[in-house]
């Protein structure tokens, strides 16, 4: 088990692998990346029970995540790469030619760690509600975990599922909303405002846990160890995980600009710097 500060410090590397990767590659999706690289180095490196060297596409007996906003590979790749999937140096092919780390995941390339290929927002609840149920019928009583963009929650899809497994019960679920607040065309609530999301959740019979600042590590392991605790009691869990776009550069934090644009070769080195360096090292 990794304490607080060795997951900091593998989120600060994830960081720097993603603004790495995404210049190098003169496209890919960074904003979204930073301010999810606490949540998911915590879920890779501590919450989820998972064995990166025994990777199965069913996922049985291990907990599977899936992650619907799925343009965020950065963060998914790097994090997978560095708790064991696959080859660290891989990292520098992506959104290359041919490469296994496509812009978006793809399964078809058989890259360890990917089970859903996922880029057309909406549909990764219903693949998580479907694996959840897959495991209650097998007698598994691993977990399925699923993250969504808040611009996502404007997908009628997503609220499909969210009154199917509210009603069904679906209890071996927890989904984890990025609320970021900012999507590719702006602000959330000048898009199309969410409105008040926690009470939407419960009116559909779901326990809903908040985590008021979701790049502060310990509330995120507090935040998501609460609802693991909450599962298996007759309701599906969401987690309300409030981040900031950019997390980690301050040029870069709360501007919907870097959603899908990414650094020059100038900026780079300026925002490594406020990043900070690890001994983990770069790829």
């Amino acid at each position: 088990m990794k304490t607080p500060q060795e997951l900091k410090t593998i989120a600060t590397q994830v960081r720097r692998d993603i603004l790495r990767m995404t210049t190098a590659a003169k496209s890919g999706h960074p904003g979204g990346s930073l301010g999810t690289a606490d949540w998911m180095t915590a879920m890779y490196f501590s919450l989820m029970r998972h064995d990166p060297k025994n990777f199965t596409m069913d996922g049985r007996d291990q907990d599977m995540l899936f992650v619907s906003q799925g343009h965020i590979t950065p963060v998914i790749y790097s994090v997978m790469a560095r708790v064991g999937y696959f080859p660290v140096n891989e990292l520098g092919t992506f959104r290359k030619f041919g490469t296994r780390l496509q812009g978006h995941p793809s399964t078809a390339h058989n890259l360890p760690g990917i089970r859903m290929a996922s880029g057309s927002l909406g549909q990764g609840l219903s693949v998580g509600i479907g694996a959840a149920l897959g495991k209650k019928m097998t007698g598994d009583s691993h977990l399925v975990y699923t993250l969504h963009g808040d611009g996502e929650l404007q997908e009628g899809q997503i609220w499909e599922a969210v009154m199917f497994a509210g009603a069904k019960g679906v209890d071996n679920l927890i989904a984890t909303i990025d609320y970021n607040r900012q999507q590719i065309d702006g602000r959330t609530d000048q898009v199309m405002d969410l409105g008040d999301l926690k009470a939407k959740f419960e009116s559909f019979k779901w326990r809903v846990v908040v985590i008021k600042n979701g790049n502060d590590m310990l509330q995120v392991l507090d935040g998501m160890s609460q609802a693991r605790a909450m599962s298996g009691q007759c309701a599906p869990v969401v987690v309300i995980l409030t981040t900031e776009m950019g997390y980690g550069v301050d040029f870069m934090q709360g501007i919907n600009k870097y959603h899908g644009s990414v650094l020059s070769d100038e900026d780079l080195p300026k925002a490594l710097a406020q990043i900070g360096e690890t001994e983990l090292g770069d790829y």
